[in-house]
């Protein structure tokens, strides 16, 4: 690998463990300033003490969550955008460079890419164009892979999401983030089908704290290379103790009847959630 690239990857995954937990902060593109994204210091904050590895945001969003306090966290621009109120929400363009990363200090560049939809070339293109630059620039490449379009019948299934994985990998990414598929034996599938780290997303709102810290250690036990959730987080009545508990999975390999109790216990996961990013 690149100097650069295993570097920069260094300050958003643990050197020890090769897992990282990255939360995103990039919905506000999508739905607006919902709960957990005004406050942006107080959001930052609470992530970064419970021990995240890395926060995920667009270009204009990174000063408003400068803390200048606490400890650091790496920081991973997201360079793709669309909104909820377009008629093609799911068709994302590309909003930002790898320049931009460059001269905001983060560590890593992300692109979202939906498989299925109409405008699946252009999303494709510039995942590839983007993984390319970023490796010119020694900048580590994350790519948020789904599959949503008609001829999608169940983004969720093992076939289709290792198909996500693979396209990621193939395109030039280091790192590829995925739904989960809903069990160990069927995530394993999705690992094995690529040579670069996997994580998975948080997906809609979870019924309870328990639910989450469970898909974590079973995303892990599979090999899994850890998480890249956000509003299971940030709209977490205690992200701060939510984020120590998924630490202490994902670093530790701690059981979940014990990351329970350090989340607070099983209470509800999250404030009413929004529609999907």
């Amino acid at each position: 690998m690149h100097i650069g690239k295993a570097i920069r990857k260094e300050r958003f995954f643990n050197r020890d463990t090769k897992r990282t937990i990255i939360v995103p902060l990039d919905h506000g593109v999508s739905v607006g300033p919902i709960p957990g994204l005004v406050d942006m210091v107080e959001t930052l904050t609470h992530i970064a003490e419970g021990g995240a590895n890395a926060v995920l945001m667009h270009k204009g969003l990174v000063p408003c969550g400068h803390r200048q306090h606490g400890p650091d966290i790496g920081l991973i621009v997201h360079l793709s955008g669309s909104t909820n109120l377009s008629p093609f929400p799911n068709a994302k363009a590309l909003t930002g460079s790898v320049e931009d990363a460059i001269k905001l200090g983060a560590d890593a560049v992300s692109v979202h890419v939906n498989i299925g939809d109409e405008s699946e070339r252009e999303m494709l293109r510039d995942l590839g164009e983007a993984a390319s630059k970023a490796t010119d620039w020694g900048m580590p490449t994350l790519a948020m892979v789904y599959a949503r379009g008609k001829e999608v019948k169940d983004g969720f299934s093992t076939e289709v999401v290792a198909h996500c994985a693979r396209v990621g990998m193939e395109l030039g990414a280091d790192v590829v983030k995925v739904p989960y598929t809903g069990s160990t034996k069927s995530f394993e599938k999705v690992v094995k089908g690529v040579c670069i780290p996997v994580v998975i997303a948080g997906g809609a709102k979870m019924d309870s704290v328990k639910d989450i810290l469970q898909m974590a250690h079973d995303s892990v036990k599979a090999g899994g290379s850890g998480l890249s959730i956000g509003r299971n987080i940030f709209q977490a009545d205690h992200p701060q103790r939510l984020v120590a508990a998924l630490r202490a999975i994902v670093h530790e390999n701690t059981s979940v009847a014990e990351a329970l109790k350090i989340a607070g216990g099983d209470k509800p996961a999250s404030k009413p959630a929004k529609r999907r990013r």
